[in-house]
Formats: structure tokens, sequence, C-alpha cells
């Protein structure tokens, strides 16, 4: 059982690097109060404030964030929250050059915890951020802090959510070597087919138009020889894909970038239509419950969001096993 429960106490938490808020929604999943979040993007915070009430968010750079302010404003935390920008780590970016400086705010996380103090931390990101030059550094002047470091590679799809997408988390624990979360699924694996809006009411196009890509109907008749004619199907847009371009919908789904990629194809009496994944259903895919609204930005702000956000289950599942009593 969790010490916010076991104890009856509020433990408290500060979401730096805060997006829409996905780690925050866990956290509050798993009994924490969340005190405030900082992020530099207006639509984020914007989005956040909507569904976290009580929170201190802050709008800005966290190297402008005066600590002493924040502290004042923010009070005392339990738990530092940090999923630190991750385009400059990720393999998406190609072989285009890295940006150091935007590495380097991860370190701000050694700063916040340095003044805030809490208990627990956990930072999240891409799996590439290990390569990283100074990762070893920030796991050092972590420990130098006073915290037990641990880390480990999580698949969403391993914990209810109907998405396949591996994250690394560290997590701190002042006071013990922190608890780790099981890597083996609970039950069986949700699919696409649990995400899909079932009305019917989103527009749709024929798959055949005549102005359909040639990439895009290539990787349809991929899909159609392998499955049937009368089969639904989902067409993987944009990057690079070792699978052909296509997934079925009977697994989780692959994992959401911050860009419109996924089109659902579905058999029509007119011929195959398609449609793109709505919102709604990205949020699904991510875990977020049904009551967290995202209506801030436009669509492409929207699926930016999702894209670049945490989900929710699984930092829930992160900070059970962290803060589990003995």
């Amino acid at each position: 059982m969790a010490l916010a429960i076991e104890r009856g106490t509020t433990l408290r938490a500060l979401d730096i690097f805060c997006g829409i808020g996905g780690s925050s929604a866990g956290a509050r999943a798993a009994g924490f109060d969340i005190a405030g979040a900082i992020d530099m993007d207006p639509i984020a915070t914007e989005g956040y404030a909507a569904n976290f009430k009580g929170a201190q968010v802050i709008t800005g750079r966290l190297e402008s964030v005066v600590l002493k302010k924040a502290i004042a404003t923010v009070g005392q935390i339990d738990l530092l929250l940090a999923s630190p920008e991750c385009t400059n780590h990720t393999c998406a970016k190609g072989s285009s050059p890295r940006d150091e400086k935007s590495r380097a705010t991860a370190l701000q996380v050694v700063r916040f915890a340095r003044a805030f103090k809490p208990r627990w931390l956990v930072l999240e990101n891409v799996i590439h951020m290990r390569p990283w030059s100074r990762y070893g550094e920030l796991k050092q002047k972590l420990e130098r802090l006073g915290y037990n470091i641990a880390e480990q590679v999580i698949d969403a799809s391993d914990h209810g959510v109907p998405q396949s997408r591996r994250r690394l988390f560290i997590v701190g624990d002042r006071e013990r070597a922190p608890r780790l979360v099981s890597s083996r699924a609970r039950g069986r694996r949700r699919t696409v087919n649990s995400i899909l809006d079932r009305d019917g009411t989103w527009p749709t196009s024929p798959l055949h138009a005549p102005n359909r890509a040639p990439d895009t109907l290539e990787r349809a008749k991929r899909a159609t020889k392998a499955l049937g004619p009368e089969s639904s199907f989902l067409l993987v847009y944009y990057g690079t894909d070792g699978a052909g371009g296509w997934q079925p919908l009977d697994r989780p789904l692959r994992t959401i970038t911050t860009i419109d990629r996924f089109a659902l194809v579905r058999p029509g009496n007119q011929g195959p239509e398609m449609r793109m994944l709505q919102v709604s259903e990205l949020k699904r895919a991510m875990g977020f419950p049904d009551e967290f609204t995202l209506s801030v930005g436009t669509r492409r702000d929207r699926i930016r969001l999702l894209g670049n956000g945490v989900c929710p289950p699984v930092m829930q599942a992160v900070l059970s096993a962290l803060t589990a009593d003995d």
C-alpha cells in the first residue's frame, strides 16, 4: 500500500517540465496532492491548470525560475516529477545535430531537488537519453544530494495502456533503495480496438482518392494482403517503419509521437474508407482518464501535447512501487 494512503497523510508533488500533466495525473491517482507545476509552453500550462485546479502553475523556463520564490509559492513537497525535453535525445531526430543546451535542461532536476529536498524524485525520458555524455553526471549529482538512484525501462502496454511505449524512468529515494515496478504485463494487453470511437461520426474519405500518395496505397496493399479485403487496420504515416507501414487492431497502438501519424482504414460500401485517429482516441491510447480535459490549442497542439506526454497509469505504477510501505 502506498505511503500516502497508509499513513493517512497528504503527500505533495511538484511537476517540472509538466507538459499537459500525464505524470501529475498518475501521481494524483497514486495518492499525491499536486502542489505545483512548471513548463515553458503556455498552451501546455493552460491545459494543465484546467485539470489541476489547486496547483500553483508557473509558465516559464526552469532556468529563469527563482527558487526561493518558487518554494514560497509551492511550499514543501515530498515528490519531484520531471520529464525533461526529449527531442534532442530521441532517435526520431535521425542524424540531425543535437542541441546540447536543450539536453542540459535535464540538469535542472538537480537544481530543483537541491532546493526543495523532496524525499522522492522520478525523472522520465526516452530510453535514448542513456547514451548522453552527461547522463552519468546527472545521476552522480543526484546521488551526492543523498538520493539512492535506480533506473528501469517500462513499456506502457505492460500496465494497462493500449500503446507500446517504452520509456526510461530514473527514480530516487533519500531513505532507502528505490522500489521498482514489476515489468511483467498485468493480464492481456489492451489493443487499438479498445480506444476507437464507435459512433461513426468522424469524417472519412475513400482510401483510393485521386490525390492519395502512392506510398500510402502501397502500405494499405500490404495490410490487405496480410489480413484480407474485409479487415480493418491502421496505416502508419511519417517516419521509418520496419513493419510495413501498417498494424492490425488487435495489438497495442504503436508509440504515439507529436505528429498526426495513424489512419484507420475500414471496408465501406464504395470501397475502403480511411480517417485519421482522433484526439479523443489518442488520449485513450495514452491512458488518460475520461474526465481529463484536453481542449486547448489546435488539433495539432493537442496531438503534440499527447505525444510529449507521460502515460498516467505507468507513473501511477512507478509511484505506487516507490512509496510502498514495508
